[in-house]
């Protein structure tokens, strides 16, 4: 078989070439890798958006204290930085338990974090592009060899075995491989801050929560407080009624009054398990294994000194608008991409092998064989494909930035209303807290006059609705100050970066948050 028996000066002048080929290979491989890296990139460079040009959240005199409203008033402390364990300021040991419980267990956290490995899986998997792209492969086939293609009278069937390496490295000319690799960081920017919103999240619905089933409880020790206290009188009355002394229609009235109350329990209760059943799927468990912690409305603190963060600030720290920030760099990277698509792509190739007809010969000499060489694609008419493809990254830029500036927008009027509803939220209080006292106190005067006889069953029904209309007005506001301070903390991104370790990649590419150390609460001068 002449094809592959080749002998001569020209078969061992080859021979003598192939380490030279290697060696030149390996070094032009190794300087067009320098000199594409420091080539040009094609697409625009991202450039953070501007931070907000206002330094304040509202509009006219800002907000330096709330009135004081059961003895409690509340500091914005401008420019203060914040606690990235925000919620001990609310001094419940417990309320620190279930919030650690619930960022080791919950599933929701779980679920970005696995993402966010996933992303950055992604990204160390696009920095392979840089490097020569090398293969082993091998082939074993029989078959038939026509020599009349060459003008032999005789043609042979024969086994081949072949074995290979082929190297191949694509030339990164005009930045588009590298702008991938920056869509595929930016990726990783987006889930990194994804977790740490879903972390801020969960802690705000936990407080929330913790917050809300308390007020619930209270709401029904209150309603059941009073339920005592209608029975009393309808025990009174049903003596004077005996007595002849007051008409039977008193006794309807106070045993109507009873009923539309023990009517508001099961509504309450209601809400109640709900809150449980959120609390507890929160805490990554299912609803019928409960919640042992009681927490109540008196166990917490109300935090006195609120930090407020300046606008400028607020945006390169709270965790969606980072996020946004993320894709805007993205689909900035993306343009990148689209324009080098429209541009030639440049590839080096080599190949070197050995093939034989026997297989215990394969690596003689005589059946090696190599290749190397140079491609380049232009593309010269794809019908618009490519020029529309990077208007729609153009497209997409566009839409990003705006979704990130509405965003930014979005947080400062969040921030806005929280410090006015804080402000709202202690003069509703101080009133409603004389509003009860007051109604206690009224409420207490006609019992014991009815008692003497001195009132009638009007008053008394008026005294008891009142009160308690300013009981459950006094318990939900209370609760409401609570969420809204929580809510102001969540507002301003919760300070994860205030502590060591959280906000930080770990080498599996998760967040690091350390809800088992006890971080510095307060607020450093």
């Amino acid at each position: 078989m002449l094809f592959h028996r080749q002998r001569g000066p020209d078969a061992k002048n080859m021979r003598q070439r192939t380490p030279c080929w290697g060696k030149s290979m390996l070094g032009g491989l190794c300087a067009t890798s320098v000199l594409v890296s420091a080539g040009c990139m094609v697409g625009p460079d991202f450039v953070r958006p501007q931070p907000p040009g206002t330094n304040r959240y509202l509009p006219g005199t800002q907000l330096k204290e709330t009135v004081s409203a059961d003895k409690q008033v509340q500091h914005f402390e401008e420019g203060a930085k914040i606690a990235a364990d925000w919620w001990q300021l609310f001094k419940s040991p417990k309320l620190s338990a279930l919030i650690t419980e619930a960022i080791v267990n919950n599933q929701n956290l779980k679920a970005a974090q696995a993402s966010l490995r996933q992303s950055q899986h992604n990204l160390r998997a696009g920095y392979g592009i840089f490097y020569p792209q090398a293969d082993f492969g091998g082939s074993v086939a029989r078959q038939r060899f026509s020599a009349a293609r060459f003008g032999a009278p005789t043609s042979a069937v024969f086994n081949l075995f072949t074995l290979s390496v082929s190297v191949s490295y694509a030339l990164d000319v005009f930045g588009g491989q590298r702008r991938a690799v920056e869509s595929l960081a930016a990726q990783r920017d987006f889930q990194r801050y994804t977790v740490l919103a879903t972390y801020l999240t969960l802690s705000g619905n936990i407080v929330n929560a913790v917050i809300a089933r308390a007020a619930y409880d209270a709401q029904i020790q209150a309603t059941q407080e009073l339920i005592v206290l209608l029975q009393e009188q309808i025990s009174i009355a049903e003596t004077q009624t005996r007595a002849g002394t007051v008409p039977y229609i008193n006794l309807v009235s106070l045993k109507t009054q009873l009923a539309a109350l023990e009517a508001t329990l099961p509504p309450l209760a209601q809400k109640r398990s709900q809150t449980e059943h959120l609390l507890a799927t929160l805490m990554g468990h299912a609803p019928g294994e409960g919640i042992s912690l009681q927490i109540d409305l008196a166990d917490l603190s109300l935090p006195a000194d609120l930090p407020v963060t300046l606008p400028s600030e607020l945006v390169r720290e709270r965790p969606d608008i980072l996020a946004a920030e993320a894709q805007v760099h993205q689909y900035s990277a993306n343009i990148g991409v689209a324009t080098a698509e429209m541009l030639p792509s440049f590839t080096l190739s080599g190949t070197y092998g050995q093939n034989n007809r026997n297989l215990l010969d394969i690596f003689m000499r005589s059946g090696n064989f190599w290749s190397v060489g140079a491609a380049f694609v232009a593309p010269i008419f794809h019908g618009g494909q490519l020029w529309f493809q990077r208007k729609a990254a153009i497209d997409a830029y566009q839409q990003s930035l705006s979704q990130y500036r509405q965003t930014a927008l979005d947080a400062l009027g969040q921030v806005a209303d929280l410090l006015l509803a804080l402000d709202h939220d202690a003069e509703t209080l101080q009133s409603q807290s004389q509003e009860l006292d007051l109604t206690q106190e009224t409420m207490q005067l006609v019992q014991t006059n009815y008692k003497a006889g001195l009132v009638n069953y009007l008053q008394v029904l008026t005294a008891n609705s009142q009160y308690f209309q300013a009981k459950i007005g006094y318990i939900q506001t209370l609760a409401q100050r609570f969420q809204d301070t929580s809510a102001l903390f969540v507002a301003l991104g919760g300070g994860w970066w205030n502590a060591e370790g959280k906000g930080q990649l770990s080498r599996r590419g998760e967040v690091l948050f350390n809800p088992g150390v006890p971080q510095k609460s307060g607020n450093p001068n």
